[in-house]
């Protein structure tokens, strides 16, 4: 059996505080059911936590300093066939060892889609 998906999105806005990021719903990351995989919910938000994490550093060669994801927390909470997914990540914690983000994704009509919180510590 072969899998194949396709996802992408972008980064809309970074400051120090937050960033958003927006998703098309695509035909590479449908499941069978003709929904947004749950899986491609759960990388969109990691991936702009982990951008939020990282802030404006360079990446180094050997990823050190890297904010690796070592939780993630997820709700589950709606999903779409079409349209488009917002994600907003928020700091809960910015400790120098530990960063704490909680991702919003909302869906059309800002209907809540998943909450996710990761928790992050810098490569070493």
């Amino acid at each position: 059996m072969q899998v194949e998906g396709n996802i992408r999105f972008d980064i809309v806005e970074q400051d120090d505080e937050q960033v958003r990021g927006e998703m098309p719903v695509q035909p590479g990351i449908l499941n069978p059911y003709g929904t947004v995989h749950a899986g491609a919910t759960l990388w969109f938000a990691d991936v702009c936590a982990t951008v939020l994490a990282f802030g404006g550093d360079p990446a180094t060669s050997g990823g050190k300093g890297f904010p690796l994801a070592i939780s993630l927390n997820a709700n589950l909470l709606g999903n779409q066939s079409e349209g488009r997914f917002r994600a907003v990540s928020t700091f809960v914690k910015r400790g120098r060892q530990v960063q704490v983000i909680r991702t919003r994704v909302t869906g059309d009509g800002d209907r809540v889609i998943a909450e996710v919180t990761t928790s992050h510590v810098a490569a070493g």
